[in-house]
């Protein structure tokens, strides 16, 4: 499903490069619940920002579903997210002026879903995640936990393939992120959902079916 051949990060510095990521071969399969660890700096978030089309890579060849990733036009890379990628992040990223209901409608509305079919997928989420009652209420009015259920509820509205989850219980007690965790190993086992996330937590590293690990740039 993702597959990187020889990838590599650099960016310019005096008259030399600095290297975030060095030669790294990499294939994660469909289905796969993948934890990426590594100290600060290793290039943890570099990897998965390429792996979810946010960043290009300086060298290397990377394949999403099959297609290689340098030769997308603006268009398809555009597709690509609206259809087949998820993104939770560490500091959630609602839209403040929005209701719960309203961000978690937005990636659907981006995609020009029907209206009927909007409310049948944001109700059935809200009834999932259990936040059926915060609906009305805006990220502000919020704790931390709830916002990243409805960070973790925007992110799989629109049925992606693989959610790409970057620190996702980095701001959350023990508690609420044992119940984000949870959630995306039912996504996965029940629902068949990729993830792959970005962790420091060896605790959170267990709910995956593998660890790949980054040392300065490079697989460890």
């Amino acid at each position: 499903m993702l597959q990187f051949q020889k990838i590599s990060k650099h960016y310019p510095a005096g008259f030399g490069k600095v290297y975030v990521l060095r030669n790294i071969n990499l294939e994660i399969k469909e289905g796969e619940f993948v934890s990426i660890m590594g100290p600060s700096g290793s290039g943890k978030s570099t990897l998965l920002h390429i792996m979810g089309l946010l960043e290009e890579p300086s060298e290397g060849e990377y394949l999403f579903l099959d297609e290689p990733v340098q030769n997308l036009s603006e268009k398809r890379r555009t597709d690509l997210h609206r259809n087949h990628i998820g993104f939770v992040f560490q500091a959630y990223h609602l839209i403040d002026e929005l209701t719960v209901y309203e961000n978690i409608e937005t990636p659907l509305l981006y995609k020009g879903v029907a209206s009927s079919e909007r409310k049948s997928r944001v109700a059935e989420l809200l009834d999932r995640f259990n936040i059926v009652a915060k609906k009305d209420l805006f990220p502000h009015q919020l704790s931390g936990g709830q916002q990243q259920l409805v960070g973790v509820a925007r992110a799989i509205v629109h049925r992606p393939k693989v959610i790409f989850a970057d620190e996702p219980t980095g701001n959350l007690h023990s508690e609420q992120a044992v119940e984000i965790m949870e959630l995306f190993k039912k996504l996965n086992q029940e629902d068949g959902v990729t993830i792959v996330q970005v962790t420091h937590s060896e605790a959170n590293a267990t709910y995956g079916d593998r660890v790949v690990r980054l040392k300065d740039g490079w697989l460890a």
